[in-house]
């Protein structure tokens, strides 16, 4: 029997489609091949970027040269540029500004062929240490009010460049999805005097079915409303609204998890494109009591038609505690 399902933060509902219900073997999507030819990203064509912003080496060295291990760029074609002022305007009904703001790629890894999920613990942890240097240095511009970090993991998902890599763009508005979940986060919170985000931990932790992975600092669940087929949430679990303001146990714990996740994901799925999002609080926002930063990351698995862009709702036709059974499952 279908079901209708209400996500408790944002109010959306979806709906899980036991008919049309699909295991992981089910769903269909082309295997990538590696592309020969030139990669900008790739060790000794630095120049052939924009200068990097931040670069891990182990030895040192000088700024745009070979020898990195995790390397952050301007975004060649940006869709948001630093330079400028930010001109609010009007023009009858209709609202514009300039297009300030910081787009930036993360190069996860100086070889070619490696993903997220191959990488070794530390080298997935300095991942997330650029992560957090970079919005560190982005909060100091007073233009912008939200960054977004996220991973477009195969063509189908809409990378352009096969090498591994994860992108940056700081805005001057706080996105509508954003704002969503902070309202609902935030109506939650003024009813309950709790965190949203806590309690689904403390049931799901309770519960159990939903659970893919966990360890001390974090737990990877699906969803009970989940968007997409075997979308999974990383969440931290003591509560804190910034990214950016963990300690060093926690990016450790979180590179541990992710990467159990992902092996799990590769295993289940014969190694799916997939995007993953940075939900965080707001630059200016400070420290909050009722939103929590996490990670959602969903496989590119199905596809929005008609329906959903003319509804709002997503039909999902694999139930989030069979997903999680089959990614807990999983031999990794």
């Amino acid at each position: 029997m279908p079901e209708l399902r209400k996500d408790p933060i944002v109010g959306r509902w979806v709906i899980i489609s036991t008919e049309r219900g699909k295991r992981p073997s089910e769903f269909e999507f082309t295997q990538p091949t590696l592309k020969a030819g030139f990669c900008p990203f790739c060790p000794g064509n630095e120049p052939k970027t924009p200068s990097e912003v931040l670069a891990y080496r182990k030895n040192g060295g000088s700024p745009n040269s070979s020898g990195w291990h995790v390397r952050v760029v301007p975004n060649k074609y940006p869709a948001l540029k630093v330079e400028g002022e930010l001109n609010r305007e009007g023009d009858g009904v209709y609202d514009k500004m300039s297009g300030i703001g910081a787009h930036e790629v993360i190069i996860e890894s100086p070889k070619h062929t490696d993903t997220l999920a191959r990488l070794a613990p530390q080298q997935f942890e300095e991942v997330l240490w650029a992560y957090r240097d970079r919005i560190i240095d982005l909060k100091k511009d007073q233009r912008l009010r939200y960054i977004l970090i996220f991973k477009n993991h195969g063509e189908a998902a809409g990378a352009t460049l096969e090498h591994s890599h994860s992108q940056l763009i700081a805005l001057p508005i706080i996105p509508k999805r954003v704002a969503e979940e902070l309202d609902g986060s935030l109506e939650y919170f003024n009813f309950k005097e709790r965190c949203v985000f806590c309690d689904i931990i403390r049931q799901e932790t309770m519960q159990g079915v939903r659970v893919v992975s966990e360890n001390r600092d974090f737990i990877a669940i699906t969803p009970y409303a989940p968007k997409a087929p075997f979308e999974i949430w990383i969440m931290p679990k003591t509560h804190e609204s910034s990214f950016e303001n963990s300690q060093k146990h926690q990016y450790e714990n979180l590179a541990l998890i992710f990467s159990d996740v992902l092996k799990r994901i590769d295993r289940v799925l014969n190694f799916p494109p997939y995007n993953f999002i940075l939900h965080a609080a707001p630059v200016k926002d400070g420290s909050s009591q009722f939103y929590h930063w996490h990670f959602e990351l969903i496989p590119k698995l199905t596809k929005l038609a008609g329906f959903e862009w003319g509804s709002g709702f997503y039909i999902n036709p694999t139930p989030p505690e069979e997903a999680a059974k089959f990614l807990r499952e999983a031999k990794v």
